[in-house]
């Protein structure tokens, strides 16, 4: 009985962490796209589970000064996939904007920082958000960050303020 409840433990263990493998392939609809030639571009990416991250977002928080539009963010966070990109073109970049676009992506802020680009961009029905996009540019590098979840716009400009006053 032992032995079939460390099975049982450990398979349940394995299956939770399996989202939270790194992969070389892209992680994100327009990136899996076969047909589009990225030009030498190399992917990793990560599919967080929320149950891991949060702990270590509240910590962070936590040491940061507890920034409060954060932190509610945070708990309205259902799931995470970042996808980072090296030796990005800068086309492909205008063709993903251009993706978003025409899947009713709706782009709400730029925040330009130290010669890098931070751009957030929606997908929302009604009141409700269900999906953030935020693209990071640094010269040939790209991180794309998808957050799934259920959010208020206010909620999201909370976010922007926050990251624009610093």
């Amino acid at each position: 009985m032992k032995n079939l409840k460390t099975i049982f433990l450990a398979s349940c263990v394995i299956v939770l962490l399996q989202s939270c493998i790194v992969s070389h392939r892209p992680n994100m609809a327009f990136f899996s796209d076969s047909k589009y030639d990225f030009k030498g571009a190399k992917f990793e990416s990560i599919n967080v589970p929320m149950f891991l991250a949060k702990p270590f977002i509240r910590k962070a928080l936590r040491e940061d000064g507890d920034n409060e539009e954060v932190a509610v963010l945070v708990k309205k966070i259902s799931k995470i996939k970042v996808l980072t990109v090296e030796n990005g073109d800068p086309a492909m970049l205008s063709d993903y904007a251009a993706y978003l676009n025409n899947n009713n992506y709706e782009d709400w802020a730029t925040i330009k920082h130290d010669g890098d680009n931070v751009n957030v961009r929606v997908k929302q029905s009604g009141e409700t958000i269900k999906n953030m996009l935020l693209t990071v540019q640094s010269n040939k590098e790209l991180v794309f960050v998808d957050v799934k979840g259920s959010f208020t716009p206010d909620d999201i400009s909370k976010f922007i303020n926050s990251a624009s006053d610093k």
